[in-house]
């Protein structure tokens, strides 16, 4: 497990604050994004619950957020650098749904996910909150993702 995510799990598993699955996977990659903890919160504050309709994962959302910030854009290629996140977003969605079968918050919550269906670290924090679960393997997925195209 990486610093990352053991940050990222304590911000959500806070009890004086309830941070989303957007804000505690941006905010755990501040020191990599160059966002204080408190801009990451700001910007994920509204894509909990699937950007409050339901629809796609805050931790696909704050995943997605953070490959953008570790690819910036290019000003002699902006057209290029676009594909170029772009290409990386789409591969994040498809590692995320291959591990779950869905990317809308609504779907995944009622699916009853379990550590067991999620990525090695998941398992071996024993999580227990769905959540939590989709925080962390979307963070592992990001940091394969990082070591790839390192």
């Amino acid at each position: 497990m990486t610093n990352h995510m053991e940050t990222a799990h304590a911000l959500r598993g806070r009890t004086d604050v309830h941070f989303n699955c957007c804000q505690s996977v941006l905010a755990a990659y501040s020191d990599l994004t160059g966002l204080s903890q408190q801009a990451s919160f700001d910007m994920g504050g509204g894509f909990g619950a699937g950007a409050q309709t339901g629809e796609l994962c805050g931790a696909i959302t704050g995943a997605i957020l953070t490959l953008g910030m570790l690819t910036p854009v290019d000003p002699q290629d902006p057209v290029g650098s676009k594909r170029r996140t772009g290409a990386l977003a789409k591969e994040f969605q498809k590692r995320f749904q291959e591990k779950f079968g869905d990317l809308r918050c609504k779907p995944l919550l009622k699916a009853g996910i379990q550590a067991t269906d999620a990525t090695p670290v998941a398992r071996d924090m024993a999580l227990t909150n769905r959540c939590d679960v989709l925080i962390i393997t979307a963070m592992e997925i990001v940091e394969e993702m990082r070591g790839e195209n390192a």
